[in-house]
């Protein structure tokens, strides 16, 4: 007699949408998580049962509808098996919300909240969650290049301003979002907060740039980290001369207190690994479509 296995009919993927050649977005049914989520947290999912958990932040939720939005770039194995599923499958296991969702505290009137790359799709929802709160909301976003920009439609609908710049000009304006928010302070914009979410060394830049001017910056350290929990130390960040665990005690952190060169130095340390299991996956793939 064969094992009988329960089929799973939860966390079923309503919408998949491409939002550029490396980036995609779905949008999963799980109406226990959205009831909870904020901005600022995340989930952490498995998509096949010998496979790893890995953690992704919550970019968008809907209370009514039930559903959590997640985005995300195919750089790993478990990314890359995430990718390959369409609509109406389902994901194994789709845990949260975990995490300590975003703290805006004082009498918030004015805040730029600046994304890198895919750290876009995580700024997002800080930018929605402030808007619905009657904050004047200025958001700037980097790409490299004008065909990997993401959600640019929907920034506009959560901003009073929307700045976007591209490495290489691209889309008409060149620079770094760091040469857009400087401008901003100069011409005499006067922030209460910024939040910035992106890679390592933009959110460093970002934060040495503001700790000169005085402005509170928030940084989400969600770069670095691996299983979820705190349990594996591939998030340990210190903070203020203390360490902390980015998935239990963030992600996020006071960007003036936040060892960014540690950081950058321990997210290196798992790149052969990762490119290492990535491989192996590409070559049991290229397997079955030959056999």
């Amino acid at each position: 007699m064969g094992i009988i296995r329960k089929v799973n009919t939860m966390n079923k993927i309503i919408k998949k949408e491409v939002l550029n050649p490396f980036v995609k977005l779905m949008v999963v049914e799980a109406p226990h998580i959205a009831k909870k989520a904020l901005a600022g947290q995340f989930v952490i999912l498995r998509v096949t049962e010998n496979g790893e958990r890995i953690p992704l932040t919550i970019a968008d939720y809907d209370r009514e509808k039930g559903t959590i939005t997640i985005i995300f770039q195919e750089v790993g194995k478990t990314t890359q098996m995430l990718g390959a599923l369409n609509e109406g499958d389902f994901i194994l296991d789709f845990v949260g919300p975990l995490g300590k969702p975003t703290e805006y505290e004082g009498n918030l009137k004015k805040v730029a909240v600046i994304g890198g790359g895919l750290g876009t799709a995580i700024a997002y929802p800080q930018a929605k969650q402030l808007h619905s709160m009657g904050v004047d909301v200025d958001v700037i976003a980097g790409f490299r290049n004008k065909d990997l920009i993401i959600l640019e439609k929907e920034m506009k609908e959560v901003s009073n301003r929307l700045f976007i710049t591209t490495d290489d000009g691209s889309n008409g304006n060149k620079g770094f979002v760091s040469d857009v928010l400087k401008r901003l302070i100069e011409e005499g914009t006067k922030y209460d907060l910024v939040i910035a979410i992106g890679p390592l060394i933009m959110m460093k830049v970002i934060s040495n740039l503001t700790r000169e001017y005085g402005i509170k910056t928030i940084v989400s350290m969600n770069p670095v980290m691996v299983d979820g929990t705190g349990m594996c130390g591939g998030c340990r960040v210190t903070v203020g001369g203390k360490i902390k665990f980015a998935c239990v005690d963030g992600p996020d952190f006071d960007g003036h207190e936040v060892d960014f060169d540690e950081a950058m130095r321990r997210q290196n340390m798992y790149k052969e690994m990762e490119k290492e299991s990535v491989e192996k996956h590409k070559c049991r793939l290229e397997d079955i479509q030959n056999a």
